[in-house]
């Protein structure tokens, strides 16, 4: 484990780089709210851009990876829902918006650089296949459900024009999109242009997980604590447990397959999670507080499911 330990390290020294500055003051929460929004309107937008472009699509584009992974997904978002409503006892609205923390896992701000670190660059092309639906499918079953649930059958007309417009407005789903319509065309970027994309693609994961620890101490842990940990424990526990044994049992994944669609579920609920709750301003406690705690957990769960994978795939 100690060596786990050592190789996902790098990570989360950024991410503690970045919650020590804020609470040391050596940089403001303005500062890293202004980072933030570099990161994920700008650079993480051209790296899935980047990425995507030059994928091998027929490769990597795997039914059975993504039947693992979002099969597992969207089982911990329905638990999150039903437990949230029933046994919580939070209302509807509430209740979704905490099985999405369930749903959204940080694929990319941790997943990828701790798959890298932990298993070589040739194990994250399928992370990458799982991200490039990763966003659109989860807001837009996140942002339908909502929408039915606070519309009831008056509101269902404008339903579609609603959840188009919030996922457009998204610049991490224009990356998206971009670079799969780049790789079809095959008009990946070359020559300066190019250059000047992976410099900028290049301080997507730096900056992104500094400006993670620097959100990181503005969210309140108390506060919600009981739904914080339901989430907490799907996100790291049940959805990667869930995609191994699709991956394994039921899908046969070969290694690489394993490896991205364990590693993707077991990375705690995003940032986005939070976001979501802050656009429907409900459960925003709950939402923050489990985003803070599932990463405070993850850095012991995440080394259990590396030492899982080596054992049991060799």
């Amino acid at each position: 484990m100690l060596d786990t330990l050592v190789v996902i390290s790098p990570v989360f020294i950024l991410v503690g780089a970045g919650a020590t500055a804020c609470w040391t003051g050596v940089i403001s929460q303005a500062t890293v709210d202004g980072t933030m929004s570099f990161v994920l309107k700008i650079a993480v937008p051209v790296l899935l851009f980047r990425e995507l472009a030059r994928l091998d699509l027929a490769l990597v584009f795997q039914p059975a990876l993504l039947l693992s992974f979002y099969l597992a997904a969207f089982t911990a978002y329905t638990i999150g829902i039903v437990v949230a409503r029933f046994v919580i006892g939070r209302d509807l609205p509430d209740a979704v918006v905490i099985g999405f923390g369930a749903l959204f896992s940080n694929s990319l701000l941790l997943g990828i650089p701790i798959t890298f670190q932990s298993f070589g660059p040739e194990s994250v092309a399928g992370n990458y296949a799982i991200i490039a639906f990763h966003s659109p499918l989860t807001y837009l079953v996140g942002l339908t459900v909502m929408e039915m649930v606070l519309a009831g059958r008056s509101g269902m007309r404008s339903l579609p024009r609603k959840v188009g417009g919030a996922m457009f407005r998204n610049a991490i789903m224009v990356g998206i999109a971009a670079g799969i319509l780049a790789n079809l065309l095959s008009l990946a970027p070359t020559g300066p242009v190019g250059a000047a994309t992976e410099m900028l693609a290049a301080t997507a994961f730096p900056a992104a997980l500094f400006s993670l620890g620097g959100v990181l101490t503005r969210i309140p842990i108390k506060r919600s604590f009981g739904a914080a940990a339901m989430v907490a424990s799907l996100s790291l526990l049940v959805h990667p447990a869930i995609a191994f044994l699709l991956g394994v049992g039921v899908f046969g994944l070969d290694k690489a397959g394993v490896v991205s669609a364990v590693m993707t579920a077991a990375m705690p609920t995003g940032v986005n999670g939070f976001i979501f709750a802050q656009l429907y301003g409900r459960a925003t406690g709950a939402a923050a507080s489990a985003v803070f705690l599932a990463t405070l957990l993850s850095v012991l769960t995440i080394p259990l499911w590396i030492m899982l994978l080596n054992t049991v795939l060799g």
